[in-house]
């Protein structure tokens, strides 16, 4: 049984300096897929100058951070010391606990003759019992993602997060979740199964595709019952097309979303602006960092 769409929409813009940002999740119809609650799109541009500025430094608690460059390199800061800049292909993650700052810079890759930069941010939503937890973080670069090429020189799959037929993400769950990228040469096809109650995305980054029979256009994010079943996925265009594939077991505990932080109660929001304020955060040392 095919899962049915729920419903699809586009992100808004929510632009940060020169980076042309859609935020996709929450949005009108959903606050979170499974344990993911934020999803920004920075959207692929050719960039024309270096990006100095970065973010700048703002603080997270509640939540796990993940940046996935699909082309680019981004140069990652926080106030627990970690510091690291992964290319194209890498990702960004980073449990914000019981409170970090950090601050993210996004550039061309320095590694390659292209000045193009495109890049996904996710939030994950950590069970109440952790979101007090020491913080912690992964840089993991491209060619460390699992990744299997699809039969018949269909395309490709890479597991951001989670795992899929054998293949399984260094990242660490707290909960069930997935995030899958597919890309598909034209023609090609792809399908994979879901259990019941199961919350599943699908997002369409730069081309249009088929999903379950429906057709969609590029930029649109559509969630799917969640009921059993599968998700099969058509690249009907003249050249490839790459899918989003996200989601997990539902989060069934409150969700108290505001600014850069994820709680269980307004209580725990104004406890984690306080801590920031009164600077229980710590802050970024970047001269030592990068030295």
């Amino acid at each position: 049984m095919k899962k049915k769409s729920s419903f699809s929409a586009r992100g808004k813009r929510a632009d940060i300096g020169d980076l042309v940002i859609y935020r996709i999740l929450p949005n009108r119809y959903a606050e979170a897929v499974g344990p993911f609650v934020f999803l920004d799109h920075i959207a692929p541009t050719i960039q024309t100058k270096v990006n100095k500025e970065g973010t700048g430094a703002h603080p997270h608690r509640g939540i796990a951070t993940l940046s996935y460059i699909l082309n680019g390199e981004d140069e990652h800061f926080d106030s627990a010391g970690n510091y690291a800049m992964v290319h194209s292909g890498g990702v960004q993650w980073m449990n914000a606990g019981n409170g970090i700052i950090h601050d993210e810079t996004l550039n061309y890759d320095s590694r390659t003759d292209s000045k193009l930069t495109h890049a996904f941010q996710f939030w994950i939503n950590l069970p109440s019992a952790i979101k007090a937890g020491k913080p912690a973080y992964l840089a993991i670069e491209g060619n460390e993602i699992p990744y299997k090429e699809l039969p018949d020189g269909k395309g490709w799959i890479k597991v951001i997060a989670g795992s899929f037929e054998g293949l399984r993400s260094s990242i660490p769950s707290y909960s069930e979740q997935f995030i899958y990228h597919i890309h598909l040469e034209p023609g090609a096809g792809f399908a994979a199964n879901f259990a019941d109650k199961s919350e599943v995305a699908a997002f369409l980054p730069v081309m249009p595709a088929s999903i379950n029979d429906e057709k969609f256009d590029a930029g649109e994010f559509i969630e799917f019952d969640r009921n059993a079943g599968s998700i099969e996925l058509l690249n009907g265009n003249q050249e490839a097309a790459d899918v989003i594939l996200f989601g997990g077991e539902p989060y069934k505990e409150p969700i108290v979303a505001e600014g850069p932080f994820v709680m269980n109660s307004m209580l725990e929001i104004a406890d984690a602006y306080r801590d920031f304020h009164t600077g229980k955060y710590g802050k970024i040392d970047y001269e030592k960092l990068k030295a």
